[in-house]
């Protein structure tokens, strides 16, 4: 084996956000992890981001104070209606896609000069390495989500489909220069096949996960009682929780008329209940409006946006946890959730049927089907004490698959086989130049 030692293996991350520099969502917060956890097991990490937006830190400390961790930062240029960061169709075809030429032919001169042994882009942003002519450092592809392709473009809005033509493009780009793709749950592999059609033998699967050091740091019981007292809710109230940025494709609305349905009999009619939703977005009005047609309006809290601390909080605070997506990539505050022991309701959308289990740990339905999604709240309601031994399996499922203590031992697995492969294809080469 030629594998370099951790502590000699040097990684330029290429991604257009990262936690808490850009904000708090899924795709920052694995940035923010895979670069903390690499540069602790003492890789050299060079992480390529835009500069930092002016958004507000809510007291997060500094994650990438350490001598192996280096950043580089490359300006994110938007035009005059694309002015929200990856988050528009208009600015993730058009900004979005010079970004990760400029950011990737960055990751390209540092690997040139040497500094460089692996590229590890998120999305399209290693973009310019993968058009790149040479390279001479293996190219690791990390697609996320893949919005941009939908559930199934059949599915997708004529015009949404048509806008994302361009990103489409770009990550199929980087996808047919990468020698590893990574899929981030199994349930997902089917779907970065058929959109990325990888070489045999470059997807692996490697979950996005979480610190459970970290979680179990942040809030527990104590915290969570806190939490109720300062909403008025009291001990024995059923609190479902839902976490998310409120957009449409999160199924907030599919959850309120649920919820509606639900109340009006069964054991969540009987009990004293509260839904509390944590998160701010432009969907905010439509699921205000699901919420006055369902009759619940005296029933729901909007948290609004939280720090770590009170999000964390209110898991603990919480009797189940409900994620009614309509379409999902991995889902980091579900394993959250589970890792503060909540059972889960969630939809059987993208990575979600690798960490709920019907059964043993929560509760799956189809997205959008609002009879099923009722009669699971019903049940949580009055599933009583085996509300805590789902709970308790749903923290055992993080523990063995999605903690990152494990799965960094993976992404240098991952690196090391890539570094042998190039090694040894080196050699068969000159091998075979030979008189």
């Amino acid at each position: 084996m030629t594998t370099i030692p951790a502590d000699r293996l040097r990684v330029a991350v290429v991604a257009r956000a990262v936690s808490p520099l850009h904000g708090l969502g899924g795709l920052e917060r694995s940035v923010r992890d895979l670069v903390r956890h690499l540069a602790r097991r003492g890789v050299q990490v060079t992480l390529i981001t835009p500069p930092p937006a002016p958004v507000q830190r809510l007291g997060v400390e500094d994650p990438f104070a350490s001598p192996s961790i280096q950043l580089r930062h490359v300006n994110y240029l938007t035009f005059p209606l694309a002015n929200r960061r990856g988050t528009t169709i208009l600015d993730r075809s058009t900004s979005y896609l010079l970004y990760g030429e400029r950011a990737g032919r960055l990751a390209g001169a540092l690997v040139r000069g040497g500094k460089i042994d692996i590229v590890h882009g998120f999305g399209a942003s290693a973009l310019g390495y993968a058009r790149a002519r040479e390279r001479t450092a293996p190219l690791v592809l990390n697609p996320q989500g893949l919005e941009e392709f939908g559930a199934t473009l059949a599915r997708q809005p004529l015009l949404k489909r048509v806008g994302y033509t361009p990103l489409r493009w770009a990550v199929r780009r980087v996808a047919r220069a990468a020698d590893c793709i990574i899929s981030t749950d199994a349930a997902l592999d089917e779907t970065v096949t058929r959109h990325l059609r990888p070489r045999p033998g470059v997807l692996r699967t490697i979950p996005n996960g979480i610190d459970l050091v970290e979680v179990s740091s942040l809030a527990g019981p104590p915290e969570g009682a806190i939490l109720r007292q300062r909403h008025g809710i009291g001990p024995a109230e059923f609190v479902v929780l839902s976490v998310g940025r409120l957009e449409r494709n999160k199924g907030f609305d599919d959850l309120a008329a649920a919820l509606g349905r639900a109340a009006h009999g069964g054991a969540l009619g009987a009990a004293a209940w509260r839904w509390v939703i944590v998160g701010t977005g432009p969907f905010k009005p439509a699921i205000e409006q699901a919420i006055r047609e369902a009759g619940i309006g005296g029933r729901v809290t909007f948290a609004g946006r939280a720090s770590d601390a009170d999000l964390h909080a209110w898991y603990e605070a919480a009797s189940v946890f409900a994620h009614p997506t309509r379409y999902e990539g991995s889902s980091l505050v579900t394993l959250e959730a589970m890792a503060h022991r909540r059972a889960v309701i969630a939809t059987r959308a993208g990575g979600l049927p690798d960490k709920v289990q019907p059964g043993i740990n929560g509760w799956l339905v189809e997205p959008g089907d609002g009879p099923a999604l009722a009669s699971a709240i019903d049940e949580a309601a009055s599933a009583g004490g085996r509300l805590l031994e789902l709970g308790h399996a749903s923290r055992g499922i993080v523990e063995s698959t999605f903690a990152w203590q494990r799965l960094v031992d993976r992404q240098l697995e991952v690196y090391g086989e890539l570094l042998d492969g190039r090694v040894n294809e080196r050699a068969g080469s000159r091998a075979g130049g030979d008189p």
